[in-house]
C-alpha cells in the first residue's frame, strides 16, 4: 500500500497544512508519496524530498499547472491515482477544489474532513457541525480524502533527501481560462497555521472598530486576525479571516475571541484550540462553554486594557 499526497506550495516551499496532511497519510500506508504539481517548481520539490515521512517525492510541471487550476491538477492526480491505495489532501480551499473532481473522475466516494485515522480502510470524520463523529469505511480500491490538518501533528525529523522524479505534466483540458489574482500580503502569521489568533466578532459594530480594537491586541501577541462569519458578512474584516465550518478550521495554542458570541458553526472551527479566552459582555455567549477563560466585559473596555497589561 502507498499514498499519494498532493502538495499544496508557492512554488519554492511547501505549505505547512501539506505537513500535517503527511502525517496522516503515514497513518493510512507505509509508503508516502508526494506530487509537486506546477511550474517552475523544482525548489518546492527539493523542499517536499526533505519532509519527515515522504519516501518519494513527483515533480510535474506544465503550463497547465502553473496557476493550480483544479480542473487541471485534477487529471494530473487521476493519471497517477491507480497506482495508490489512498490520495490524500489537506482539507484548504484547494483541496476542496481539487478532491471532489478526483474522486468523481475515479468513481470512487470521497471522505471529507478527516480527523483520525482508524485503519487503512476506516476513517473519522464530524459531522453536524462537530457534534457528532461519524467513523466511515470504504472498499473502494483507491480512497480520496481530506484531512483536517489541526488534527494530525507533522511528523517529526527530517527524510534523507527522498529521491525526486520528474513526470509529464498534463497538458490543458481547456474548461477554464486562468485571468489573474490578488493575494494579500501580511506580515502577520498565516490563519490556518498560526500558534495564536485573535478574533473579533459582529459586535465590533464596524470595520473601523474592529481594526482600531484588535489589531494592537494581535500585534501584542504576535497573532493572526480572525473573524466570526458574521463580521465578514457585515464587511468588518476580509474574508479570508473566516474562522468557522464555512471558513477556515484552526486549533492554535491560543485563540481569543473578543465579541464572539459563539454560534455553532464558528465553534466547530475552534473548539479544538489549545487554550481558548472568551471576551464577552453577555454572560449566556454560547461562547463560554468551550472557553478555558471566560471573561463578561465589555470588550471596548478590556481589550485596550489588556494591550495595556501585555
Amino acid at each position: 500500500m502507498s499514498a499519494l499526497v498532493v502538495a499544496e506550495h508557492d512554488g519554492v516551499s511547501i505549505k505547512s497544512g501539506t505537513l500535517n496532511t503527511i502525517a496522516a497519510a503515514a497513518k493510512c500506508s507505509s509508503e508516502v508519496h508526494v506530487l509537486v504539481a506546477g511550474l517552475s517548481c523544482q525548489e518546492a520539490s527539493k523542499a517536499a524530498s526533505e519532509l519527515a515521512g515522504v519516501s518519494k517525492v513527483l515533480l510535474a510541471q506544465s503550463a497547465a499547472l502553473e496557476h493550480g487550476l483544479a480542473e487541471n491538477l485534477a487529471l494530473q492526480v487521476v493519471e497517477l491515482a491507480k497506482s495508490y491505495t489512498h490520495v490524500i489532501f489537506a482539507a484548504t480551499a484547494q483541496g476542496k477544489n481539487v478532491a471532489p473532481r478526483v474522486a468523481a473522475l475515479l468513481d470512487v466516494a470521497q471522505f471529507s474532513d478527516v480527523t483520525h485515522v482508524v485503519d487503512a480502510s476506516t476513517f473519522e470524520r464530524p459531522i453536524y457541525a462537530g457534534n457528532a463523529i461519524a467513523t466511515v469505511t470504504s472498499a473502494d480500491a483507491v480512497k480520496v480524502l481530506t484531512v483536517r490538518t489541526s488534527s494530525f501533528e507533522p511528523l517529526s525529523g527530517s527524510s534523507l533527501s527522498a529521491p525526486i522524479e520528474e513526470i509529464a505534466g498534463v497538458s490543458d483540458a481547456g474548461l477554464v481560462r486562468f485571468m489573474g489574482q490578488e493575494i494579500a500580503k501580511s506580515e502577520r502569521p498565516e490563519l490556518a497555521g498560526a500558534k495564536i489568533i485573535v478574533s473579533g466578532g459582529r459586535a465590533l459594530a464596524s470595520k473601523e472598530q474592529f481594526m482600531e480594537t484588535m489589531t494592537p491586541l494581535a500585534d501584542k501577541l504576535g497573532a493572526a486576525l480572525g473573524a466570526s462569519r458574521a463580521a465578514v458578512d457585515a464587511g468588518y474584516a476580509p474574508n479570508d479571516w473566516q474562522v468557522g465550518q464555512t471558513g477556515k478550521i484552526v486549533a492554535p495554542d491560543l485563540y481569543v475571541a473578543c465579541g464572539i458570541s459563539g454560534a455553532i458553526q464558528h465553534l466547530a472551527g475552534m473548539k479544538d484550540s489549545k487554550v481558548i479566552v472568551a471576551i464577552n459582555k453577555d454572560p449566556e455567549a454560547p461562547i463560554f462553554s468551550v472557553a478555558d477563560f471566560g471573561l463578561e466585559a465589555d470588550l471596548f473596555a478590556a481589550v485596550p486594557e489588556l494591550v495595556s497589561k501585555l
